[in-house]
């Protein structure tokens, strides 16, 4: 049974791609389609490199290239409907209500340090361009969770689910992102996304309520979420629309160390974020038993072996967000 409901979607959700992908087509020009395929041509050289090259300074060599390039395509009027589908190291996510869409991508400097790059493009009316370029401030911040943040000083993470939620007539957008970090460990943001009267971008804000979860006591400035754990372990950390909720594993120090963090695990028990009053609540044990491994729907993989991000499921979630307004 599990089995047929799989193929059912997997099917649904390629319905849904090819008749948006064709709809999205239509405000774009043969000629503007023609120049956009020709730009992601170069871009997809310096994409791949970002992430594969062997040496650092190549690596962010390519990263100057590629940003200076995607800037000069995405100034092609009708830009914001162009997929981009062959940069396959870059997450490319549109807002459920289509209103935007974010880039994100990460360079790896050595071991120890990762860096976030992303931007903002966001839909207008005549098809011109207006991009919000994110300058990540990560390293720069020993307490990434408690300040509300512009562009300017964006805690950076590869984004791979927007949820859009509404509260007193504003639109509330959930990111949830997933970052490198360092040798030892990986983390997974949960981080809010609002616009200003000004039509600029705030990252975080008071939308948390919870006591407290099994790796961190939390405050009342907590403005965004994350978990941080084993580079080796398997995490879940994404929305569940029936239960309308974001799930994460319950995580452990599988050496009894709580102050590591890298060795952080999860045991079989979930605690998640349920959507109320303007606020994400916590919730300290999702499921009344323990699951065992895969009983529960995993989140995608945003990075495979090679540094790539898993295109058709990060593709399939995008499009899913360009056809409804999701679940307010």
């Amino acid at each position: 049974m599990f089995d047929i409901r799989k193929r059912y979607f997997y099917f649904f959700f390629i319905l849904i791609f090819l008749g948006l992908k064709q709809g999205f087509a239509q405000h774009l020009s043969a000629r503007e389609q023609a120049k956009l395929d020709h730009q992601q041509d170069s871009l997809s050289h310096f994409a791949f490199d970002i992430v594969n090259a062997p040496e650092a300074e190549q690596r962010f060599r390519s990263d100057s290239f590629f940003i200076r390039m995607l800037v000069r395509a995405l100034k092609v009027p009708n830009s914001f409907y162009y997929a981009f589908d062959s940069l396959e190291t870059i997450s490319k996510l549109y807002a459920p209500d289509s209103s935007f869409r974010i880039f994100t991508w990460q360079v790896k400097k050595d071991e120890f340090i990762y860096i976030q790059r992303g931007a903002i493009q966001m839909r207008t009316e005549d098809g011109s361009l207006k991009l919000i370029p994110l300058h990540d401030a990560s390293m720069f911040t020993a307490k990434p969770q408690d300040s509300v943040r512009s562009s300017a000083n964006w805690i950076g993470a590869i984004y791979y689910r927007i949820i859009e939620k509404e509260y007193q007539g504003k639109p509330i957008y959930t990111l949830l992102g997933f970052d490198s970090y360092d040798i030892g460990s990986n983390k997974k943001w949960m981080d809010i996304l609002t616009f200003n009267d000004l039509g600029e971008p705030i990252f975080g804000g008071p939308y948390f309520s919870f006591k407290k979860d099994s790796a961190n006591a939390f405050g009342k400035n907590q403005m965004r979420f994350s978990i941080e754990y084993n580079k080796d372990a398997g995490t879940t950390f994404n929305y569940d629309s029936s239960l309308n909720m974001i799930v994460y594993d319950h995580l452990i120090s599988e050496s009894n160390e709580p102050a590591r963090k890298e060795t952080y695990v999860p045991d079989g028990d979930y605690e998640g974020f349920r959507w109320q009053n303007g606020k994400w609540l916590h919730v300290d044990k999702v499921f009344n038993t323990a699951l065992n491994d895969g009983q529960y729907p995993q989140d995608l993989k945003i990075l495979n072996d090679a540094g790539g991000i898993d295109e058709n499921k990060l593709r399939e979630q995008s499009e899913l967000n360009k056809k409804k307004a999701g679940d307010k």
